[in-house]
């Protein structure tokens, strides 16, 4: 009994001194890491994650290339070989994606007669959203600037009119009115009409500011509350006139002004018609 007391005793006492032995721990550490990286490697979907990553890269790549080769045949001769500007043109360094989506998808670019201001026009036949995204993605690839906003950025259903319609009287009515119905500034250059531009387009030009307006960043204008100014532009747009003619409605002192006219007109062709009447009888 004393002997096999003695021979388990000195089992335990063995299998305690291999617990203490100064490798213990690190042995035990090495295999909890591999059965953590073992079990991660089944259940997380790295292979598809990795192969799509690199599919994104490579589309990527592909637009920036293709987009060098537009812009070289149809940007470089104003903008440089390298956007970086010239006497005709300024640089497009830095400017982003945003804001080749709006001049070009505008048809503003390429301009054939550049001048104060560029107009809206029709888009050339090359120009459509493939070619759009590849020319941004290589002026992109020249320095970083505002991205391309998403659906969901400018989608008016989610945004708030009734602050948007603050927001762009506070902000924009001194120059687009507050129908955005646009008007004239100096030096030839003007206030474009809001009615044909697209969601994307009015949250495009906060961000970047061609031309003659100004850059409302993210910092002065959120991008919650430019989604509500949007969602008061497009609004506007389909509210009516139940009351009379439009007039453009360009707003009430216009409205008033040709009120006054029309009834100052009607009042003098009355006076003149009694005068003649009163000849008659005389």
């Amino acid at each position: 009994m004393t002997r096999t007391g003695n021979s388990v005793s000195r089992f335990h006492r063995g299998a305690a001194a291999r617990r203490r032995h100064p490798l213990a721990r690190y042995a035990v550490l090495l295999l909890a890491l591999a059965l953590i990286g073992g079990v991660y490697a089944v259940i997380a979907p790295g292979g598809d994650r990795a192969e799509a990553n690199s599919a994104v890269s490579t589309k990527a790549a592909d637009d920036v290339a293709a987009g060098k080769k537009l812009f070289e045949a149809s940007c470089a001769s104003c903008h440089g070989l390298n956007g970086e500007g010239t006497p005709q043109a300024p640089t497009l360094v830095g400017v982003g994606a945003a804001a080749v989506d709006f001049q070009m998808s505008t048809g503003r670019m390429p301009a054939a007669n550049p001048g104060a201001q560029m107009p809206r026009k029709n888009v050339p036949a090359w120009v459509n959203a493939d070619t759009i995204r590849q020319v941004s993605a290589y002026v992109d690839s020249l320095g970083g600037g505002p991205a391309v906003p998403s659906r969901d950025m400018v989608d008016p259903a989610k945004g708030n009119q009734a602050r948007g319609g603050e927001l762009f009287r506070a902000n924009c009515i001194q120059c687009h009115n507050w129908v955005g119905a646009g008007g004239a500034l100096t030096r030839g250059k003007y206030a474009p009409n809001l009615n044909e531009a697209t969601p994307e387009q009015i949250y495009e030009a906060m961000v970047t500011g061609p031309q003659a307006m100004p850059v409302f960043n993210d910092t002065t204008i959120t991008p919650e509350q430019k989604r509500d100014m949007i969602a008061y532009i497009v609004g506007v747009r389909e509210q009516t006139d139940p009351g009379g003619f439009g007039l453009g409605r360009i707003g009430p002192v216009t409205e008033g002004l040709a009120a006054w006219l029309v009834g100052i007109v009607l009042l003098v062709l009355a006076a003149m018609w009694i005068t003649a009447k009163r000849k008659q009888h005389d």
